[in-house]
């Protein structure tokens, strides 16, 4: 038996159920790369947890540089399984709209001097450019490593600017009632 018509609802205004179409653009994927200096990045630890921690990278010709040092948890993880995701998200970037993009990718670490070099002096200077020299010195220290991570797909994407409205149910434009950097309540508390 067949189920009855539903009637149209808007996408943004009054539902958010079938999103085709709001994927980000290959021009605003770019955009998001070029302009977002943070990104989640995620691996699997070795208890077979998900985990994820907030880095600053670099994107050169679609791939994704980062930093860590020897003996932290990602960076042991790697040795075990290289797939990773990052997640960029436009929040704190100054691009209009909400826009996320989640990006599947295989993960190299470099530990020798000349690529330690390399991105030290391109990641600096890109992130901090008024004295990138000061950072840079902080940065280089013995235990440094970089990942290099080449993406093999894209998980998801999403650009709220081709949602009706404000993609939360009210009119384009329309404040969301919460002001920026207001804390959301919640019922649960450290201490509950």
């Amino acid at each position: 038996m067949s189920q009855p018509a539903q009637p149209a609802t808007e996408l943004g205004t009054q539902n958010l159920e079938k999103l085709a179409g709001t994927q980000l653009d290959l021009s605003d994927r770019v955009e998001l790369l070029d302009t977002q200096t943070e990104c989640t990045f995620v691996y699997v630890n070795d208890q077979g947890w998900p985990c994820g921690v907030v880095m600053s990278y670099i994107n050169v010709d679609g791939t994704f540089w980062l930093t860590a040092v020897e003996g932290r948890g990602h960076v042991r993880a790697l040795a075990a399984d290289q797939r990773v995701s990052i997640v960029v998200s436009s929040t704190g970037s100054g691009l209009e709209g909400r826009r996320m993009l989640s990006v599947r990718g295989q993960v190299t670490v470099h530990r020798d001097r000349e690529t330690v070099d390399w991105f030290l002096d391109r990641f600096t200077r890109a992130l901090q450019p008024a004295d990138p020299d000061s950072w840079r010195a902080l940065l280089d220290s013995p235990q440094r490593v970089v990942f290099e991570v080449r993406p093999v797909g894209i998980t998801a994407s999403h650009d709220q600017r081709k949602i009706p409205g404000n993609g939360r149910g009210m009119a384009k434009g329309a404040d969301v009632g919460r002001a920026k950097g207001e804390a959301v309540s919640s019922s649960t508390s450290a201490g509950a």
